[in-house]
């Protein structure tokens, strides 16, 4: 029948005591033909009992041995994932070492916008972009160089290779990205070909050596130059220096590596070289060559915050301004950064723009945003151009002035130029050295009063006639009320 096949499954959840007590009631349903008289009061509390000690067992579980499977299951499980954790923490670099990174690869929010920017072209320096085949010809100009030394200084490669495997791991320290498909050969090789084939190129070009096939195409002089100054593109400063030590005497050390780098950039970004800059700076030392040449950029003004309680930035053209009655001037100085605000006149040095002005802007303000240990100068300026630029009429008048001198197609092309350079970068305006430039800027710009007075002067008086003009309005509208005033004086009280 279906009703017994029902109870059987129904028994089949139950714990064995309740099936007895389960059978056993319905048998005595079965046969009850009167109703049962009321049980004592101490069997009731005793079932009870028994009901709860049934609970309390399904809840621990049906014996112990299935107790201790399951808590030996749980307890193995638990093993597992520590020691999976320990391995993860066994991988964290241990020490200070994340402090001396220097070299970084650029994030991927920087990268996208415009990859070649931080891509070199010719020349790879340091292990981010080895093993491309498009490199393989200045390769070869790099052994050429490593050879040219070693035959001219009438050394052993063997003294390179060891001063290099002194410094092997320091100088992995610097890189923050893995290095992990180049041994130790492989890493101390590539600091001596590397490092070779810059200091010959810095000295070559300070003697003017211009026999040498690089220096005779001017575009791959400039590219080489562009790509020096990519942020992935680096070797250690104290590499450059030992090895200029090794290969200069110290009655040859005219000039330092320091001097001679600025010297050498000094085209691709014009005012990094100046010898009162390198002399002070040469006691400093450097991270890179990127930035050695951020350095020597740096605004000579002192910084001094506090002078406006509110950190603003640039938020007017240059064509705005100037409808507001503030003035622009050209600023005889070596760095483009120092920027002022006297009296109304804005106050900037020129700077001269070409086709790699975008890399080298983007890799500075890129190591900016990387390195921790560092102002923003260069991003705040940056991003104080792009507040004044606009429009390609903002660059023609900058232009006009001197302050921008560019090898652009158009101005056009510049002010798309300056709009795009701050694209997903993260500028502290409270740390921003032209926070206090921009907000008195725009606290003058803010005066209403001040720009009706400017604007009268920029609509109607810009030329000569129209003073005139406007003077001669003035002199027939006041003696024209003053003919009427004695007219109605005299018309109220006559002569006597």
């Amino acid at each position: 029948m279906v009703v017994p096949e029902k109870r059987t499954l129904c028994m089949k959840k139950l714990s064995p005591l309740r099936c007895v007590r389960a059978v056993a009631a319905m048998g005595s349903i079965r046969g009850r033909r009167k109703p049962m008289s009321p049980k004592p009061s101490e069997e009731i509390e005793r079932e009870k009992e028994n009901h709860r000690e049934e609970e309390k067992e399904e809840h621990q579980g049906r014996s112990p041995t299935d107790t201790k499977t399951t808590r030996d299951r749980v307890s193995e499980i638990e093993e597992e994932w520590v020691i999976k954790i320990e391995e993860k923490l066994d991988h964290v670099n241990q020490g200070p070492c994340w402090q001396n990174h220097c070299i970084f690869r650029v994030p991927e929010n920087l990268r996208k916008i415009d990859p070649d920017a931080y891509a070199p072209q010719i020349l790879t320096i340091g292990p981010y972009h080895r093993d491309v085949s498009r490199f393989a010809e200045m390769e070869n100009h790099k052994w050429r160089f490593l050879r040219n030394l070693i035959e001219r200084k009438n050394h052993s490669v063997k003294i390179y290779l060891k001063a290099m495997s002194v410094l092997e791991v320091e100088a992995r320290q610097c890189y923050a990205g893995p290095i992990q498909d180049m041994d130790s050969r492989e890493f101390v090789e590539m600091m001596v070909l590397d490092a070779s084939f810059i200091v010959e190129l810095l000295r070559r070009s300070m003697q003017r050596s211009w026999e040498d096939p690089i220096f005779t195409a001017l575009q791959v002089l400039s590219c080489l130059k562009r790509d020096m100054l990519m942020l992935e593109n680096q070797l250690p400063f104290f590499v450059l220096v030992r090895l200029f030590e090794l290969t200069t005497p110290e009655s040859e050390r005219t000039s330092s590596i320091t001097q001679i780098a600025l010297h050498f950039f000094n085209s691709a970004i014009a005012g990094c070289y100046n010898t009162q800059i390198t002399r002070n700076y040469d006691e400093q030392g450097g991270l890179h060559l990127l930035h050695v040449i951020r350095q020597s950029l740096l605004p000579s003004l002192a910084y001094c915050p506090g002078k406006i309680d509110q950190t603003q930035l640039m938020v007017h053209c240059v064509l705005s301004l100037r409808s507001c009655g503030i003035k622009f001037q050209k600023r005889e100085s070596d760095k483009f950064m120092d920027i002022e605000f006297r009296k109304g006149v804005l106050h900037i040095p020129p700077l001269v723009i070409h086709d790699s002005t975008k890399s080298i802007f983007l890799n500075l303000m890129a190591f900016e945003q990387c390195y921790p240990y560092c102002t923003n100068h260069v991003t705040s300026y940056i991003s104080f151009m792009d507040g004044l630029i606009n429009c390609p009429k903002d660059v023609g008048y900058l232009r006009q002035l001197g302050i921008i001198n560019h090898w652009l197609g158009s101005e056009e092309d510049v002010a798309r130029l300056f709009n795009g350079l701050c694209r997903e970068i993260a500028l502290d305006v409270d740390n921003c050295y032209l926070s206090d430039v921009s907000a008195e800027v725009n606290l003058l710009f803010d005066r209403r009063w001040h720009a009706w007075r400017a604007s009268l002067m920029h609509e109607y008086l810009r030329h000569p006639w129209a003073v005139v003009s406007l003077l001669g309005a003035t002199v027939l509208i006041v003696v024209s009320i003053t003919q009427t005033f004695y007219s109605v004086f005299a018309y109220y009280i006559p002569h006597s």
